[in-house]
């Protein structure tokens, strides 16, 4: 199967256009490469002031230049690895800065590598909370005094239906992402009362260029049979999820707060 690296990368010209982004600050975590890349593009397009955090420098240098380049708007960033919880802190306090106050968190950073249940550590399994669960915890964190004093915001935090199959070979990643559902309702009661909603994303399985690669060394298998999983055939691409995104950022859905949304084509 080929997936065209343009179809990845897209911009949706045809999509809905939503004026409360214009101008709008927003940060997005794990903005060089993948569904992360695609929420950079799409919030730019928007005229948003996109902010992102992304641990392979050179992917972050390269998304900024593709996306400036598509868009017209280039996106700041800074490089850190967010299991560091002081550099994710520092990176956050430095792109408020540049983008304006931040309104819109998108804690999109994760990893679904997989293990054999008998090989998971202790060490392993807390580097996999730190990778998919506890820095979006503490991002949120940072941004919701700022938010509050603006007026509010939004905060969407990305799990996946990984969990609701019991997806074979990664439970530390599942027990993680499961996590974060739990943890959007609470956040989202706690915050309520300052005008700040909190929402997350469940996506299926996305084509990604790094999904793309994994399945076709690993499996090729899979392109079918999850095909044939959904209830509608048309695999899933980065701007699925971006455009779910921009809805739950933008005052379209001003009273949608706790709430997981899925996007997987019908899977679950």
């Amino acid at each position: 199967m080929t997936v065209h690296p343009e179809l990845i990368a897209r911009v949706d010209v045809e999509g809905a256009r939503y004026p409360t982004l214009m101008d709008k600050g927003i940060i997005i975590t794990g903005g060089g490469s993948g569904i992360g890349a695609s929420l950079v593009e799409h919030f730019a397009d928007q005229g948003a002031k996109v902010g992102f955090i992304e641990r392979d420098a050179g992917a972050a240098a390269q998304n900024a230049e593709d996306v400036a380049r598509r868009t017209g708007n280039r996106p700041s960033y800074r490089v850190a690895d967010l299991r560091d919880i002081e550099a994710l802190r520092q990176c956050i306090t430095e792109l408020a800065e540049e983008v304006g106050p931040v309104r819109i968190l998108v804690n999109n950073a994760g990893n679904d590598d997989r293990m054999p249940l008998e090989e998971v550590t202790p060490n392993y399994w807390d580097d996999r909370f730190a990778t998919n669960l506890r820095h979006q915890f503490f991002a949120a964190q940072s941004v919701i005094g700022g938010m509050a004093k603006s007026g509010g915001g939004s905060i969407i935090n990305m799990g996946s239906i990984s969990w609701m199959r019991g997806a074979p070979g990664l439970i530390f990643y599942t027990a993680a992402k499961s996590a974060v559902m739990g943890m959007t309702k609470s956040l989202a009661r706690e915050v309520g009362d300052r005008n700040i909603r909190v929402n997350s994303i469940a996506p299926g399985w996305v084509l990604t260029e790094r999904q793309v690669e994994r399945a076709k060394r690993i499996y090729q298998g899979k392109f079918t049979e999850y095909l044939e999983a959904q209830c509608i055939k048309e695999h899933l691409l980065p701007p699925d999820i971006a455009r779910m995104a921009l809805w739950l950022a933008a005052d379209d859905s001003r009273l949608v707060t706790a709430q997981t949304f899925i996007v997987d084509g019908g899977v679950v």
